[in-house]
């Protein structure tokens, strides 16, 4: 709990003063509520002593206005508090995303969509009861017992501690059945994170279950996950059910000991019949309190349970960071050096220099680390060892964000966002002109497609571009890259999806955007490669060959074999 507060401080501080009127309202209401039992000892011994109906009349209204003006700063007191409650969350789920988005793929692998999700919902919500409505009951039932027990000892010392006798027992409970709440609560918690993972990888492969008929099996998987998350919540509601009525016991038995106490000291006079009426108001009004600090400890478990995992994805650390004194320069030549760049996986020793406005296509087999060199240009990746530099500073030097954005990649793997094309493509550049689109949507070969969509560029094209086939994607993203007018352009078989005669369409368009500017082309097919200034062919994660395609058809080397194979498929495919 102390290191729950300790974190959240800051983020209450921003909103300091609304949090002071809040407890101040608080401390109102509890006073007032306070003085509402001795108003009742008051009306009660005066009428003992024989005054009339006018003295009952002024003692109701002082009771209605005590109630009237406590309401007031309930009103008051929740409005604010649980109103800087939202402002809490709203600032941490604005903190959470601006980390998200400085993360490296090394994040993503090893927490899934789902479980970042739950982390920034369901967690997050946790979060916020604990300091609203948690932290706003447990301030008020705090201050109604102190009021209430300072008052009834002023009145009557052995009756309240009598009234006080099955505290030790409330406070064992609370202790033994918060420290399960917490434990089940992460457990639950675990669970829901798997089953939205689990949801929304299937939403996202749903054509992949219906076409190898994978429904039943996915479902009866999603059953056993539920399933667990059913148990865990079962044990919960079993933990809390034992809590609940236990603490509703020991206040039945603290009532019962005031009446029999109480009873006694009345009938042998030593207490007034005003003064026994208010220790059982100062009860009754004690029950909610009593009861709210159940609900209290249990949101404050879970508050800490789910703090604990939003406080693990803000404490992880981005792979890739911007460096003290990072470079932004006015603009990019294009220059990149590869200098014995070695990869996790991939890459074993590539020296590679590319000058400024050269179109340089890197070729090979799947697997030999033709996307892990191009990943390393924008900073994507780093190397595990080896430098990359560009316009001969390190990568490493420059702002990532800066570099990013003079730096256009097209990736194997196209997303497309749940919007128009005209946005999709726009992606980075928000301010573009319409005709500026339209003039990339034309070089990447989406022209005749326009025509056919219902509004066009206007088509919103559905999550991820579902109503897109897979070449109108590609085409989509190549239209994105150009549209930013990069200083070095990447494309990592960006045309793979396409087929042969759009393909030749799409590099003839290309052709003069790519003048002038450093351009990597990485692909499988000879067709996409063959006019570039410089081939590089890699293997083993190491470059094997280099040269232009006639060089290295000539040298009859791994390009030459490529270059057999792929004619060899295209005769037995057009037979």
């Amino acid at each position: 709990m102390r290191e729950a507060i300790r974190f959240l401080t800051p983020y209450l501080m921003r909103h300091q003063r609304t949090l002071w009127l809040g407890f101040g309202a608080l401390l109102c209401k509890d006073l007032l509520g306070a003085l509402l039992p001795l108003v009742i000892r008051r009306g009660i011994d005066t009428l003992q002593a024989g005054q009339g109906w006018r003295a009952v009349g002024e003692f109701a209204g002082l009771m209605i206005g005590l109630s009237l003006t406590k309401g007031f700063f309930q009103y008051w007191m929740r409005r604010l508090l649980v109103g800087v409650s939202r402002d809490l969350e709203f600032d941490l789920r604005n903190d959470i995303y601006a980390h998200l988005v400085t993360l490296s793929r090394d994040f993503f692998l090893k927490y899934p969509a789902g479980d970042v999700m739950a982390r920034t919902t369901n967690d997050l919500n946790s979060v916020r009861m604990m300091a609203g409505p948690g932290m706003m009951y447990w301030t008020e039932t705090m201050g109604t017992l102190v009021l209430a027990f300072a008052v009834m000892l002023s009145v009557d010392v052995p009756l309240t501690l009598a009234a006080l006798a099955p505290a030790p027992v409330i406070s064992l409970l609370v202790i033994f059945y918060g420290q399960r709440i917490h434990a089940r609560f992460e457990q639950i918690q675990e669970v829901f994170s798997g089953i939205s993972s689990r949801v929304q990888e299937s939403i996202s492969g749903m054509r992949v279950l219906r076409a190898y008929n994978q429904g039943d099996a996915e479902l009866r998987a999603f059953g056993r996950m539920n399933d667990a998350d059913l148990r865990r919540n079962l044990e919960l509601v079993k933990t809390t059910g034992g809590f609940e009525p236990l603490l509703h016991a020991m206040i039945g038995v603290a009532f019962l000991i005031v009446l029999w106490v109480g009873g006694t000291r009345l009938l042998d006079g030593r207490i007034s019949l005003g003064s026994f009426v208010m220790f059982q108001t100062y009860m009754g009004m004690l029950i909610w309190p009593m009861i709210a600090m159940g609900w209290v400890i249990n949101l404050i478990q879970r508050g800490t349970a789910s703090l604990g995992r939003i406080r693990e994805l803000l404490n992880y650390p981005p792979a890739i960071a911007a460096p003290a004194n990072s470079l932004r320069p006015e603009q990019l030549r294009g220059e990149i050096e590869f200098e014995n760049v070695h990869g996790e996986y991939a890459l074993a020793g590539v020296n590679l220099r590319i000058s400024a406005g050269e179109t340089v296509a890197i070729a090979g087999h799947t697997g030999c680390g033709k996307t892990t060199l191009a990943q390393m240009a924008p900073r994507l990746l780093d190397p595990a060892s080896g430098a990359v530099r560009i316009d001969g500073a390190d990568v490493r030097a420059y702002d990532p964000a800066w570099l990013r954005r003079s730096i256009a990649v097209v990736p194997q793997e196209t997303f497309l966002f749940s919007m128009t094309l005209a946005e999709n493509i726009a992606l980075g550049v928000p301010d573009a002109p319409r005709e500026e689109i339209e003039r990339v949507a034309e070089i990447a070969g989406l022209g005749p497609d326009l025509a056919a969509m219902p509004q066009g560029l206007d088509t919103v094209i559905g999550e991820r571009g579902i109503t897109l086939s897979g070449g109108q994607r590609q085409r989509t993203a190549i239209a994105r890259a150009i549209l930013r007018a990069p200083s070095i352009l990447i494309l990592d078989d960006a045309l793979s999806s396409v087929d042969t005669v759009t393909e030749e369409r799409i590099l003839r368009e290309l052709t003069g955007v790519m003048r002038g500017r450093t351009t990597l082309l990485i692909s499988h097919r000879v067709s996409t490669i063959r006019h570039a200034d410089r081939i590089v062919v890699l293997r083993e994660g190491k470059i094997a060959e280099e040269g232009t395609h006639a060089e290295l058809v000539a040298a009859q080397g791994l390009y030459a074999a490529l270059v057999r194979q792929q004619q060899l498929e295209e005769e037995i495919a057009s037979i």
